[in-house]
């Protein structure tokens, strides 16, 4: 039975998804939930698909409430998730019973936090993707007032007896803290930058208030300093990939994220990594960044456990759900109970 999601506090919120890859080639912005693991994982928990459209939230408080029984999960950063007032556990499922509010509060050390469920939400695509165009005025923020449109999927994962979720620590939350160690592999015009191109990598950088979903813009901090350009020459206008760190003229570097432009002509000094990206997502103004040099072969292996993760946890979703549709089984909604809220303690420690 369709039903629907009411924001009631929307804070900065919108309804996106992994965004349009193939957006580049008709010039359009990837877009997308800037930190993909976590959006990722979000889906994964409630056996939604990869691309599913899910309401990222980012950095204040968030309320809805629903009309329909839905099997959720929250991953992303650490806050203070309740039902009704009642504290529930981030990164693995739970029920939000119709007629009940869900609340999302105190976003701390990172940035977003990403809200799943099991079913689908009906939202306008756009190639594709439901993810948010500023550029081309597709989509945008959820509002107070707004109604989601969202058809509830049949599937339950909880313990018959214990009533606990039995994908509990299927997927773990990164670290989260207010220094990021970002990966980074080297960038085509690293030799532009002759001996101080070490210097990304020697000291840490802050990142500004100027940031957004387009770029982060830093600067160096306790004596680091800036690499400098050795050749003068004119920079054309070029594609450039998402996570591209340029240095232009001036005392700050950029760093390109999911909203950038297809084509930038600034020097790029290094490349975000895929893991490092999702990171990215979650820092925050103020907070500081340690770039690290590692190999594209060390960066592939590092997505590709990220990943891993995420397809072991749809290959046991997928064998429950089978197993509940060959019984016919749909179990009964447990009560809400209050959590230990450990998801700081584990999300802090390395």
């Amino acid at each position: 039975m369709t039903g629907r999601v009411r924001i009631s506090t929307a804070g900065i919120s919108a309804v996106t998804d992994l965004g349009r890859p193939a957006g580049g080639a008709v010039g359009q912005m990837t877009g997308g939930a800037l930190d993909q693991y976590s959006a990722r994982a979000a889906n994964a928990l409630v056996a939604a698909s990869p691309q599913a459209p899910l309401i990222e939230i980012v950095a204040a408080d968030f309320a809805a409430t629903t009309s329909a029984n839905l099997l959720v999960a929250l991953t992303g950063a650490p806050a203070a998730v309740a039902v009704n007032g009642v504290p529930m556990r981030q990164w693995e499922p739970f029920w939000w019973p119709a007629g009940t509010e869900l609340s999302v509060r105190s976003i701390r050390l990172g940035m977003r936090v990403y809200l799943a469920v099991h079913g689908t939400l009906d939202v306008p695509k756009l190639l594709g993707s439901c993810a948010p165009d500023s550029v081309l005025g597709f989509s945008g923020p959820l509002h107070r007032d707004d109604n989601l449109s969202v058809e509830p999927g049949p599937l339950r994962i909880f313990h018959s007896h214990l009533g606990i979720p039995v994908v509990r620590g299927a997927v773990q939350p990164p670290r989260f803290t207010d220094h990021w160690r970002i990966p980074v592999t080297d960038g085509p015009d690293r030799d532009e930058f002759g001996a101080s191109a070490h210097r990304l990598h020697a000291g840490r950088f802050v990142i500004g208030t100027h940031s957004n979903h387009i770029g982060l813009r830093l600067t160096p901090v306790g004596g680091a300093r800036l690499p400098v350009r050795e050749h003068h020459g004119e920079v054309l206008s070029r594609g450039v990939p998402i996570g591209a760190v340029e240095v232009p003229a001036g005392d700050e570097l950029l760093i390109l994220h999911r909203g950038r432009g297809v084509t930038a002509g600034y020097p790029v000094l290094a490349v975000v990594t895929a893991t490092g990206l999702s990171r990215l997502g979650q820092a925050r103004p103020g907070q500081s960044v340690e770039f690290v040099r590692v190999g594209l072969g060390e960066a592939v292996a590092a997505a590709r456990a990220e990943q891993a993760a995420i397809d072991r946890l749809t290959r046991r979703l997928a064998r429950l759900m089978s197993a509940h549709a060959h019984r016919g089984s749909t179990a009964s909604i447990p009560d809400s109970r209050p959590v230990p809220s450990e998801f700081e303690q584990l999300s802090t420690s390395s």
